[in-house]
């Protein structure tokens, strides 16, 4: 059922039955490694340690608010990925979770493919020499100088995401005297359990081409007949921060249909099916999310069974994980600025950054967890919502949460996986510069993505 909003965003100070909240933890100071990256820690003073340095040396450098990242937490994951799925099917990096040149490299080194979305992504991409057939290309929308670069560059797949596309991509590529690889993005009408905004499956939304109606099978058709193109599979992707496998399993159900259609009708049984992304992480407690290799078998499983039972061959199956392998990477780190008590509410915590660094909270509902990060308190837990400093009140960054009772201006604390989505949707509201990217490993840290500075605030405003 969808949900609605108030046009200006979430309320503040709802007054909510009793009950609402869920107890507090045992342990403040307590950090579930399943909500943090691997390598976060604290130290004998009780400072958050990340590869071996701490926030408060990381803040004093850097300054906040800054995304900090753990590049061996990130290798981890993607190498997860990689060997979860071995040599028979590819692992795509889905760069619009979050993109820098300095990620591009350690992708490439560690064997996995990437996904853009936009010209931006794919200029990253190319810049940090990701070999151009290790990349697909995928958007709703693509400008036909997009499209272009992506065939001149010589990428390993393009989506197709339209019948206009399927025209526009073949008649670019044959201008080019190229016969670009493909693949048709369809919507399977399969309701992801997620927010509405992130749910891509269901017919009533702006991605792919639905299956309903034969518009799917149409596409195919067309496109198998156009010299430009060679259609290699079908695509599809049912949504976001996704922990249940049985969306997954209907949808590969309605592709495998359509791909036994395809060798019916037309002789032809494509070599390639891709799954998408969308698999959930943790961002409280309460999440449960599965492991990689968990994730690998039973897609395998429900894809070659569906194959066994329409007798054709099992394609070669694509993933695209993005925000499960960067996600819980990264922390952001902010220093509380205020601390305003509301009797009978909640403690409203500001700290010096907000939704320009962080809006999935106010754009999806989402939920975040926190914790005291500058030192340890054996003080009584105190109900907050963390805030920004945007002239929103909108603006909210942890919805509820338990922070000890005497958080004071100038502690630092940490928003934990926030390495999906937060960095890459950043923006300026209220001219607040975005924050830097902080990569540490082992004891080192250093900049991948430098903080804006009013400079280059001011340099795009020509007056």
């Amino acid at each position: 059922m969808s949900r609605s909003a108030h046009p200006a965003g979430p309320r503040h100070a709802d007054v909510l039955p009793e009950g609402h909240y869920a107890a507090p933890a045992e342990d403040l100071n307590a950090l579930d490694p399943k909500v943090w990256a691997h390598t976060v820690g604290r130290d004998a003073d009780g400072v958050v340690t990340v590869g071996g340095i701490t926030v408060t040396q990381l803040a004093e450098e850097y300054g906040t608010p800054a995304y900090v990242l753990d590049e061996a937490d990130f290798r981890d994951r993607a190498r997860a990925w990689r060997t979860a799925f071995g040599n028979d099917a590819d692992v795509f990096y889905a760069g619009k979770a979050f993109l820098s040149r300095a990620v591009v490299r350690w992708l490439h080194e560690e064997g996995l493919n990437l996904d853009v979305c936009s010209g931006g992504e794919l200029a990253t991409a190319l810049s940090a020499g990701m070999p151009a057939e290790r990349i697909a290309f995928h958007g709703n929308n693509k400008s036909p100088e997009e499209i272009e670069r992506a065939v001149r560059a010589g990428v390993g797949r393009i989506v197709l995401d339209s019948f206009q596309e399927i025209v526009r991509v073949a008649h670019i590529a044959q201008t080019l005297g190229k016969r670009q690889r493909v693949q048709i993005r369809i919507t399977v009408g399969v309701e992801a359990h997620t927010h509405e905004f992130i749910a891509t499956a269901h017919e009533d939304q702006k991605f792919g081409i639905p299956l309903a109606g034969g518009q799917a099978a149409e596409a195919v058709r067309r496109a198998l007949q156009l010299d430009g193109l060679e259609v290699i599979g079908i695509h599809s992707h049912i949504g976001s921060q996704i922990f249940d496998m049985s969306g997954f399993e209907v949808a590969a159900h309605r592709v495998v249909g359509l791909l036994k259609d395809i060798r019916d009708e037309h002789g032809v049984e494509l070599p390639e099916i891709d799954l998408g992304g969308g698999l959930g992480i943790a961002y409280t407690s309460d999440d449960d999310p599965r492991e990689p290799h968990e994730i690998a078998k039973a897609l395998t499983e429900i894809v070659t069974r569906e194959c066994e039972s329409a007798r054709l061959r099992t394609p070669r199956i694509s993933v695209e994980p993005g925000r499960a392998i960067v996600g819980p990477t990264a922390f952001t780190l902010y220093e509380v600025g205020t601390v305003k008590p509301l009797d009978g509410l909640r403690t409203y915590v500001s700290v010096d950054g907000g939704m320009s660094d962080n809006i999935r909270t106010a754009l999806y509902d989402a939920e975040y967890s926190v914790a005291l990060a500058s030192r340890t308190s054996d003080a009584e837990p105190m109900l907050v919502r963390v805030v920004g400093k945007h002239c929103e009140s909108g603006d909210i960054v942890v919805k509820d949460a338990f922070l000890p009772g005497d958080l004071a201006p100038g502690d630092l604390i940490a928003v934990p996986a926030t390495g999906a989505y937060c960095r890459s949707m950043a923006s300026n509201y209220n001219h607040v510069l975005r924050p830097p990217v902080v990569a540490v490993r082992d004891g080192a840290a250093r900049v991948i993505v430098r903080r804006e500075t009013e400079e280059d605030l001011l340099r795009l405003d020509v007056g």
